[in-house]
């Protein structure tokens, strides 16, 4: 079992990067739109190692939370490798904790691939496992803890005019808090980040 591998990138694909560890190239499936990563980068990825009859894929996590969230998610029925991986690069471990803790699997019907029946069964499967998650995992803060009701709006209407959940997310996260800030102002600012 590979767990953890430390290297520099040397490629960055549509969510897969290559590793080279001392010579050795790893590909490695990871989510790269919701980390910049950039080729000459030497970094750390904590791994899962999946096989298969005709395969052996690596998917790699900058952080525990996200390695933890993943291999809970492979817990759920009809969810594999790679659908778990969408979902990683679609919601961060927080939403998917808040979607569970609340019971609500709203918002991950937002989720571009993910059906109603995998929201649902994703939550479900979530709430029960709450109270088991490691504690090398480290507490998740939830979405609600980082975001105002202007700040949601704006990333539902980030959602609406075609970007993914994470992009909006990460975009509305990056801009300055300010008291005053509508909805329309939030996306107009991020939109020009963009």
């Amino acid at each position: 079992m590979i767990r953890s591998l430390t290297g520099t990138v040397t490629s960055i694909g549509d969510n897969q990067i290559v590793l080279d560890v001392r010579g050795v190239g790893y590909l490695i499936a990871c989510p790269t739109l919701s980390h910049n990563f950039t080729e000459g980068e030497r970094l750390t990825l904590q791994t899962h190692l999946a096989v298969r009859e005709t395969a052996l894929d690596l998917y790699g996590f900058p952080d525990k939370k996200e390695l933890v969230m993943f291999e809970l998610l492979l817990g759920i029925n009809k969810v594999g490798p790679k659908s778990a991986l969408q979902i990683m690069c679609q919601a961060t471990p927080s939403l998917l904790i808040e979607a569970a803790q609340k019971n609500d699997g709203v918002y991950l019907h937002k989720l571009s691939g993910i059906g109603k029946k995998t929201c649902e069964n994703i939550v479900d499967y979530l709430h029960k496992k709450l109270d088991s998650l490691p504690v090398a995992a480290g507490p998740i803060e939830t979405e609600a803890d980082k975001l105002n009701q202007t700040q949601t709006d704006a990333i539902d209407a980030l959602i609406a005019l075609g970007y993914d959940a994470s992009t909006a997310r990460e975009s509305i996260l990056s801009l300055p808090k300010e008291e005053n800030a509508t909805t329309n102002s939030l996306v107009t600012l991020a939109l020009k980040q963009m």
